[in-house]
């Protein structure tokens, strides 16, 4: 699937990438709508259908990934929310073994996530992730999220790379192809982000089910 001789450095998202995106759609679809309601005297179902509407007027913006601005918006402590069910967060299977599978073979190694700086220093704390990577780079830190035109330009102006010869793995489709529009030679999707849903189907670009499926020919290398 991927010529290792061919990458020099690999790409990675957090969330449903790295991480088990069962503890983000929990907080955003269970656990926030719980503590809105509670906060404002609502029915579960009624909080739940208003913040649906209010997430898909940001989605795909840098907002939508931003902390404060929902903490701003919803009048809720965001942070102190995620630490209710920070037992939650989870490492997928096999993420370990592939990034030391890295390492081993002088690959470089980042971080590229979306994700907002307390947000990724809460999951670093919990995992203990952060030591597998070279640099962790935040799309709040570069103004745009990884989705926007423009994204790798910034990228580029921070961390020079060769798209030709790095690999990005990533679990949404959306940042894939943004991606791939600017040019980055080897992608792949994850195919399931959510260890409590099924497999993802019709996803236009190479993918992996686990980071298992990565490992033997990343080995012989």
């Amino acid at each position: 699937m991927i010529d290792w001789n061919a990458v020099d450095q690999v790409f990675l998202d957090m969330d449903g990438t790295l991480l088990d995106l069962h503890f983000d759609n929990h907080f955003w679809l269970e656990h926030v709508p719980m503590r809105y309601a509670q906060a404002r005297g609502l029915a579960p179902e009624q909080a739940r259908a208003e913040l649906l509407a209010r997430y898909r007027s940001r989605e795909g913006t840098l907002e939508w990934y931003c902390v404060d601005h929902w903490s701003r918006e919803l009048n809720l402590d965001i942070a102190l929310l995620k630490q209710e069910v920070e037992h939650l967060i989870a490492v997928h299977p096999h993420v370990v073994d592939f990034l030391e599978a890295l390492a081993a073979r002088h690959k470089r190694r980042l971080l590229v996530t979306n994700a907002h700086q307390r947000a990724i220093a809460l999951k670093m704390e919990k995992t203990r992730l952060a030591g597998h990577f070279d640099r962790i780079i935040c799309a709040h830190d570069l103004g745009l999220a990884k989705e926007a035109p423009g994204f790798w330009e910034r990228v580029q102006a921070l961390e020079p790379f060769d798209a030709a010869r790095t690999l990005f793995v990533d679990d949404s489709p959306r940042v894939l192809a943004n991606a791939r529009d600017y040019g980055f030679r080897w992608l792949l999707a994850v195919l399931k982000p959510d260890s409590r849903a099924g497999l993802r189907e019709g996803v236009e670009f190479p993918a992996i089910a686990h980071f298992a499926d990565l490992l033997p020919g990343l080995r012989r290398v």
